[in-house]
C-alpha cells in the first residue's frame, strides 16, 4: 500500500515536472515578444470602434477595412524611419561631397546669440572658432562631439527599433480585429471565474479605460502638435514640420512640447523684433500647457472611475514600465480601485456575518 502511494506521489512529481518545464519553455519563447502583443492588444482595443465602423460602412468586408487600418499604421510607423534614413544618407552625401572637395563651411551665427543669458558668449565664441578654423576646433572639441553624436545615434537608434516593433505590433493588431468579439468574450468567462461575479464588468472597464486613455494621451498629443505646427509655420520659423512631429513624441511620452518651444522662444527673441517675439512667446506658452487641460476631459469623460485613480495610473505606469505603461497602468489601476470598493462595500455584511456566526 505505501509503495503504490509513493509510486503516486512520483508520478505526480514527474508530471508537475515536466509541466514546469513546459510552461517555462514556452514562457521562455514568448517572454520577447510580449511587449509586442500587448501594444497590439491595446492597438486593437483602441481603434476597434474605428474598424467596426469601417466595415460596416464597406458592407461587413472586415478583411478590407482590415487591410485600410495595418496599411495606415504600417505608413505611420515606417515612414518616419524612411524619411530619417533618406534625410541621413542625404546630408552625409552632401557632407562627404563638401569634405572631399575642400569646401564644407560654417555658416556665421545668428544675429543675437550672444544677447542669450548666461550662455549666449560662449556659444558665440565656439562657433566663431568653427566657422573660422574648423580643423583646430575639430581637433579640441573632437572627442566631445563624438560623444555626443554616439549617444544620439543610440538614442535614434532606439526610437527606429521601437517603431519596428510598433510596426509589428499593427499587423499583430490587424489579424486581432476579426476574432476580437469572440476573445472578449473568452476573456469575460476568465475574469468572471477569478472575479465572479463582477469580472465581465472589470474586461469593459479595461476597454473602456484603454481607449479614453488613448484619446487623452495620443489625441491630445496630436492636437497639441498639430498647434505646434500652425503656430511654428504662421511665425515662419522653419522645419515646422519636424519640431511638431518632435513635440508629438515628447507628448505621447508625457514630458510635453515645452523641451522644443522653449528654445524656439529664446531664438524668436534673439532673431524677431520685440513685439513679433512678444506675440509668439503669448501664443505659445498656453500651447505647451494645453494638454494639463485637454487630457483629465478626455481621459475621464464616460469613465465612472475617478479622475485621480486614472492620471496615478498613467503617471505610475510610466514610471514603471516606460510608454506601455501609459495604458496598463490606469487599466490596472482601475480594476484595483473597482475591487478594493468591492471590498470595502462588503467588508460590514461580512463583519455581520461572522459576528452572528460566533454567537
Amino acid at each position: 500500500m505505501e509503495k503504490t502511494q509513493d509510486a503516486k506521489i512520483v508520478d505526480l512529481a514527474i508530471r508537475l515536472l515536466f509541466l514546469g518545464l513546459f510552461l517555462y519553455s514556452a514562457l521562455v519563447m514568448v517572454a520577447p515578444l510580449a511587449s509586442v502583443v500587448i501594444w497590439a492588444t491595446i492597438l486593437c482595443v483602441a481603434l476597434y470602434p474605428i474598424f467596426d465602423w469601417l466595415q460596416s460602412k464597406l458592407g461587413g468586408r472586415k478583411s478590407i477595412a482590415t487591410t485600410i487600418i495595418v496599411l495606415l499604421g504600417l505608413v505611420l510607423t515606417l515612414g518616419p524611419i524612411a524619411t530619417a534614413v533618406s534625410g541621413a544618407a542625404e546630408l552625409g552625401s552632401e557632407f562627404a561631397e563638401q569634405a572631399n572637395s575642400g569646401e564644407l563651411k560654417i555658416p556665421p551665427a545668428p544675429e543675437g546669440i550672444k544677447e542669450l543669458p548666461l550662455v549666449g558668449s560662449k556659444i558665440a565664441d565656439v562657433w566663431t572658432m568653427f566657422e573660422r578654423n574648423l580643423d583646430g576646433a575639430l581637433a579640441k572639441y573632437g572627442a566631445q562631439i563624438l560623444e555626443i553624436t554616439k549617444s544620439l545615434f543610440g538614442k535614434v537608434l532606439g526610437i527606429g527599433i521601437g517603431l519596428l516593433g510598433l510596426a509589428l505590433s499593427v499587423i499583430i493588431m490587424g489579424a486581432l480585429f476579426s476574432p476580437g468579439p469572440q476573445l472578449v468574450q473568452g476573456l469575460q468567462r476568465f475574469a468572471n471565474r477569478v472575479f465572479a461575479p463582477r469580472g465581465g464588468e472589470f474586461i469593459n472597464l479595461a476597454g473602456a479605460t484603454i481607449r479614453n486613455v488613448t484619446k487623452g494621451v495620443i489625441g491630445v498629443a496630436a492636437i497639441q502638435a498639430f498647434v505646434v505646427w500652425v503656430l511654428l509655420a504662421v511665425f515662419g520659423i522653419s522645419s515646422a514640420a519636424t519640431l511638431a512631429f518632435v513635440c508629438l513624441i515628447l507628448s505621447i511620452i508625457q514630458i510635453g512640447p515645452g523641451l522644443v518651444l522653449l528654445p524656439v522662444i529664446i531664438y524668436a527673441w534673439s532673431t524677431m523684433s520685440g513685439g513679433v517675439a512678444l506675440v509668439f512667446t503669448v501664443l505659445a506658452v498656453p500651447t505647451m500647457i494645453m494638454d494639463s487641460f485637454l487630457r483629465p476631459v478626455f481621459i475621464s469623460k464616460g469613465l465612472e472611475t475617478p479622475m485621480l485613480v486614472i492620471l496615478i495610473g498613467v503617471l505610475g505606469g510610466m514610471m514603471a514600465y516606460g510608454l506601455i505603461g501609459i495604458f496598463m497602468g490606469p487599466v490596472l489601476f482601475a480594476v484595483f480601485y473597482e475591487l478594493f470598493k468591492v471590498w470595502i462595500d462588503a467588508s460590514p455584511e461580512t463583519a455581520e456575518t461572522a459576528d452572528g456566526a460566533a454567537e
